[in-house]
């Protein structure tokens, strides 16, 4: 304590200097237009400076989770060709006409520039539009999941109605290990991380932790995309069909980046199952 009276004695006219010379700048800018305005404007250049910086380390720090997504997604690449290789399958696979054939889908990168997560009604805007090839409800996935179909389409934009939305279904099956179908629903559940796979025949055996993918029955989706996985089973709804709670693989809150499904035979099958149903007509 003595120390520091000591150091205020030595130092007592710097420290009154300072104080004058804030009080006599205060009353400069609060008495005068043309200084108030100068100092209001360099203020704005300091504190946008300082936003921008802070900004830049927000997406510094994120960079983690995007890497990682992207070498989890290359680690994926990487194995289903380490799978063609070791089956001697991939001269099979070039010869077949097969629907599955991975040629028959195209994917169109976009950043995200809107999203919600938490409202009733959720949307995601995404840079690119119908000058990129977009159109609308072309499916939309992430390297981890599931992310929703195209709403609406303008030249340089889409808007995304997202698996978030209580009128988005989605056809999904069981691993392999089961021949069940469902639709992926997400309701009035107002949690981001979680939705509802519904009408599940009774007898179908389930477990905690069962992945679930998309069934390939619509032109939105690929075959074998996963959604997500089994946190609770026999939600026994009446009849002949359950429901289970799963817990999705798609992080909304952290998305940037999407990819958009472009399926090249989109047109042949939707105009096919259309005359189908105007000759049933």
């Amino acid at each position: 304590m003595k120390n520091l009276w000591l150091f205020l004695v030595r130092y007592n006219s710097v420290f009154w200097f300072i104080l004058f010379f804030v009080l006599s700048l205060a009353l400069v800018v609060n008495n005068n237009n043309f200084q108030r305005s100068s100092f209001v404007n360099s203020s704005n250049v300091v504190v946008g400076s300082f936003y921008g910086k802070v900004n830049s380390w927000k997406e510094y720090m994120h960079l983690a989770d995007a890497n990682k997504e992207l070498l989890d997604e290359n680690a994926l690449l990487r194995h289903q060709l380490q799978s063609f290789i070791s089956n001697d399958s991939i001269t099979e696979v070039l010869e077949t006409d097969s629907l599955d054939d991975p040629s028959r889908y195209g994917f169109i990168v976009a950043s995200v520039v809107n999203n919600s997560v938490n409202q009733k009604n959720n949307y995601i805007t995404v840079n690119k539009g119908s000058l990129d090839g977009i159109q609308k409800d072309m499916g939309v996935i992430t390297s981890n999941g599931v992310v929703g179909s195209v709403l609406n389409v303008s030249p340089h934009f889409s808007t995304i109605k997202s698996l978030l939305h209580p009128t988005t279904k989605i056809s999904v099956s069981i691993d392999s290990t089961t021949s069940a179908f469902g639709s992926l629903v997400w309701g009035e559940n107002t949690e981001s991380r979680f939705a509802m796979v519904r009408d599940i025949p009774n007898h179908v055996k389930l477990y905690v932790g069962q992945p679930i993918y998309t069934s390939g029955f619509s032109t939105k989706f690929p075959k074998g995309v996963k959604v997500g996985y089994i946190v609770q089973t026999d939600i026994v709804t009446g009849g002949s069909f359950k429901d289970v709670r799963i817990l999705l693989t798609t992080k909304f809150e952290k998305l940037t980046h999407v990819y958009i499904v472009k399926d090249k035979l989109a047109k042949e099958k939707i105009e096919l199952e259309t005359l189908n149903e105007e000759n049933n007509g």
